[in-house]
């Protein structure tokens, strides 16, 4: 089978496609044929040996992806060859044309979800959920501010936010980006890089300010996050590429709190209720995966160096 393989930790240009064996299930894994694997920002910086959790060399990244059950190991009981399933983790990596994953990282993809976008689910939307409704404690009719709206996090952000009845500000740095913000759900949807930003945001909130504020990039924003947040406001980190410095008495003024998420530190019982949540809303259909891109496996290069650059509109996914 092909898969993408990295010998050596470094730039985009170390993602190699190479023929390698197929895998097969053991005792409470499947095998899956990968149909989409998504691409994250977490690959890149492991692809650059510069996270904080470092795969033994050589190996495949991806733990995203959607495609149907190949074939079953033992004790799996509750899935079989065919079924339709998006991913949370693989045993072998997503970026291939077939993947060994642990039976219990496999989920039920409902048929009106493509497989690409199932591809576009796990991190995504797990990390939205974490970060709005397990870790900001969000409620119906607060004010959510999501900087930078129109990314796959951001996307998915918007749509738990509304379909949680609460009052959603979504940012996006391109028109395009803003319309696709207001299309998932925003009631606003702003350009972060405005001058006046910040007094856009107060005017909408009456003065009030983001009650949460789910933050992509803190080392640009969240000096700036905490002087409009509300009184007891939160801002949560999802995404940081650098230092920042902030100024704690804006913070203290308003007994606001910083928070951040990483998924691997999701216990089991939390991250299963994350998927009940993710279940239920493509059920009910108030989740719908953006897919932005859809790129061949052997243009791994390409949507590494994409899914790093501003602009982000939806998700990118590699196509086996």
């Amino acid at each position: 089978m092909k898969a993408i393989v990295v010998h050596e930790f470094g730039a985009p240009e170390v993602l190699k496609l190479e023929n390698v064996p197929q895998p097969h299930p053991g005792p409470g894994q499947i095998l899956v044929r990968i149909r989409a694997a998504g691409v994250n920002p977490a690959d890149t910086y492991m692809r650059s040996g510069n996270y904080a959790r470092k795969p033994a060399l050589p190996y495949t990244p991806g733990n995203d992806g959607a495609g149907v059950v190949e074939s079953v190991g033992a004790n799996v009981t509750h899935l079989k060859a065919g079924d339709r399933v998006y991913l949370s983790g693989s045993v072998t990596g997503t970026y291939a044309e077939y993947a060994l994953v642990a039976a219990s990282d496999a989920h039920a993809l409902p048929e009106r979800i493509s497989f690409a976008q199932g591809a576009a689910l796990h991190i995504p939307y797990a990390t939205a959920y974490r970060a709005l409704f397990q870790v900001g404690k969000a409620k119906a009719n607060e004010w959510v501010l999501v900087h930078g709206a129109s990314g796959g996090v951001g996307t998915a952000a918007v749509q738990f936010a509304h379909a949680a009845g609460m009052r959603v500000i979504g940012t996006a740095g391109t028109d395009r980006g803003r319309e696709l913000v207001a299309r998932e759900g925003a009631d606003h949807a702003l350009d972060h890089k405005a001058a006046d930003f910040a007094a856009q945001i107060s005017k909408l909130t009456e003065g009030h300010g983001p009650d949460i504020i789910i933050e992509m990039l803190a080392n640009v924003n969240l000096g700036n996050d905490l002087k409009m947040l509300a009184a007891r406001g939160r801002v949560v980190i999802v995404g940081s590429r650098g230092d920042v410095q902030i100024t704690p008495r804006d913070l203290m003024q308003r007994e606001g709190a910083i928070y951040a998420v990483m998924l691997w530190n999701v216990p089991a019982e939390e991250m299963a209720q994350i998927h009940a949540a993710i279940h239920a809303g493509l059920t009910n259909e108030s989740l719908n995966p953006v897919v932005g891109k859809e790129l061949p496996l052997d243009d791994a290069v390409t949507a590494h160096e994409e899914v790093m650059q501003p602009g982000a509109f939806g998700k990118i996914v590699l196509i086996p």
